[in-house]
């Protein structure tokens, strides 16, 4: 035990030796005296520092995901040369069903460290990381400690599951308890107030994991490396399907290998038919049902006396079979439409669930001038909105807009589907879009999806989630985007796929996303076309 430890433990000692053992205060020491003994204070495990290696584990663990393995490889080849490298702290963000959870458990493996995954969601209480005083019935330390005690080393690798779920209330803040044990200039005295004696956590690897960065305060950020971890593509899902989903599921529902075959068709059906997600959970819950069914078909089959260990014909799963095995498809695969329409435009929208892509509608009628906005808005949308308006009501001559509409039509923004919330400025350039579209009966080409912020003057300003997004319009086969002009830095970060194929648009101001957006042929009320033809850039 470290001096000051083991002080503190011997003055415990002593007090334990006067005290009665039927004093309540008993068990209160002794329990004390338990943990101090229990937590591991100087044992570590003996670390792999062979990049070769971790890349290996990696690779086999976890398909794609090379921005994250890169920074892991360069932890352990620093700490390879340097011996030791206090102070990690990573912030794994994404979508789920991409392999945080998971990507986290391979870097233990990796290293050769031991693995503690806590849960964060839904905590509350700041004891719950501090631990309770000693004062208290049935008092116990913090879940660091806890983890610490179950690591039973002190260089352990310790997973915060979705830390961007931690609550609030009346008993305090768990976020701001977790400022000292993330940050490692303080880590390495942090006080639990079970304990009330200084313990180093600077020699564990924190890894956190969050859906998305908005419900995570910025002091905590601030001490994270953020890791982004984006939805995969089409392609990437097929091979995580037939390299490690298929497989396990076979073997977990007591299949071999033999016994069941997948028409090289059949997983692409399912993924467009039965899934509409960023990761490959629901993939995998689909996958499971099939080969439960399989099962079921293969244990009604008699074992005769005389055959006991008759070969099996394998059963071969087709297209046409998985509307019997899994109902029918919830998602038509043709639902997006790319069709030029009045008044509709394609924005795109980063969730915690990945990048969406969102139809934005716009009804113009005769009325008084008022303005309904519908399809569960956040309020910073709603800004948007009416910064779209302006921006079309002082630009009314030059687009060839009536004058006085904002006094005798009505107009309507509705953004389906109505129970899902929507918030953020970027779907400002399309809602301006869409409401001059309406407003001229230029049709808006249905192949473009865009994304940006608008201020009054017809600026476009940039946005975030910017890979997301365009992994989100690549997945519903649009090929067109329109983006910030700011934002065209991070193209050589997308995938090589997105990029291939998808022509991006950078854009400065709303002109030129209405030079590409709207149709060149659709004319104005005086007879003339509304803008020159699109260029690409």
């Amino acid at each position: 035990l470290p001096e000051a430890v083991e002080t503190r433990a011997v003055r415990e000692l002593r007090k334990l030796r006067r005290m009665s053992p039927m004093s309540p205060e008993f068990t209160v020491a002794r329990n004390f005296i338990d943990w101090i003994v229990a937590i591991p204070w100087t044992e570590r495990s003996d670390e792999v520092l062979d990049v070769a290696h971790a890349r290996t584990i990696l690779d086999a663990d976890h398909y794609g995901l090379e921005e994250v393995k890169d920074r892991i490889l360069d932890f352990i080849a620093v700490m390879s040369l340097v011996g030791r490298l206090d102070g990690q702290i990573l912030c794994l963000v994404g979508p789920p069903g991409v392999g945080k959870t998971s990507l986290g458990r391979s870097i233990a493996r990796a290293l050769g460290r031991r693995f503690v995954r806590m849960a964060l969601g839904g905590v509350r209480d700041e004891a719950e990381i501090r631990g309770h005083r000693r004062t208290y019935i049935g008092s116990m330390p913090g879940r660091i400690i806890q983890a610490m005690r179950r690591a039973e080393v002190v260089n352990p690798v310790i997973l915060l599951d979705e830390v961007d779920k931690l609550g609030q209330d009346f008993r305090g803040d768990p976020a701001s308890a977790l400022l000292e044990v993330l940050d490692p200039e303080q880590n390495t005295t942090f006080n639990d107030n079970y304990l009330e004696v200084d313990y180093d956590l600077s020699q564990v690897l924190f890894i956190t994991t969050a859906n998305s960065l908005a419900g995570i305060p910025e002091p905590l950020r601030d001490r994270m490396e953020i890791l982004r971890i984006s939805g995969y593509l089409d392609h990437e899902k097929l091979a995580i399907a037939r390299q490690y989903l298929v497989p396990r599921q076979i073997e977990a529902n007591g299949l071999g290998k033999s016994e069941i075959l997948f028409e090289p068709d059949v997983i692409p059906a399912i993924m467009r038919g039965y899934t509409r997600e960023a990761g490959v959970r629901e993939l995998e819950r689909r996958i499971a049902r099939v080969a439960r069914k399989m099962a079921r078909k293969r244990a009604e089959i008699p074992v005769t006396a005389e055959t006991p260990n008759e070969k099996v014909e394998p059963r071969v799963v087709k297209v046409g079979d998985l509307k019997e095995l899994l109902g029918n498809p919830p998602f038509d695969p043709d639902d997006t439409s790319l069709e030029d329409k009045v008044g509709v435009a394609a924005g795109l929208a980063y969730t915690s669930v990945g990048g969406e892509l969102l139809e934005i509608e716009v009804s113009v009628v005769k009325g008084h001038g008022r303005v309904q906005l519908t399809g569960t808005l956040g309020d910073v949308m709603k800004e948007s909105a009416k910064a779209a308006l302006s921006y079309a009501r002082s630009r009314a001559k030059q687009l060839g807009i009536e004058a006085e509409f904002h006094r005798n039509r009505d107009i309507h923004i509705h953004m389906p589907a109505g129970a899902t919330p929507k918030d953020g400025p970027s779907a400002g350039i399309a809602i301006a879009t869409a409401v001059i579209s309406a407003l001229t009966s230029a049709p808006v080409r249905g192949d473009v999806a865009m994304t940006g912020e608008i201020t009054l003057r017809g600026r476009v300003l940039p946005i975030g989630g910017l890979k997301e997004k365009a992994v989100a319009a690549h997945r519903n086969k649009v090929y067109d985007v329109i983006i910030p002009w700011q934002n065209a830095r991070e193209i050589d970060e997308l995938p090589d796929e997105v990029q291939a194929g998808i022509r991006f648009h950078p854009v400065k101001t709303m002109d030129e996303v209405l030079a590409i957006a709207l149709r060149p042929h659709a004319p104005m009320s005086a007879g003339e076309p509304l803008y020159d033809a699109p260029t690409t850039h």
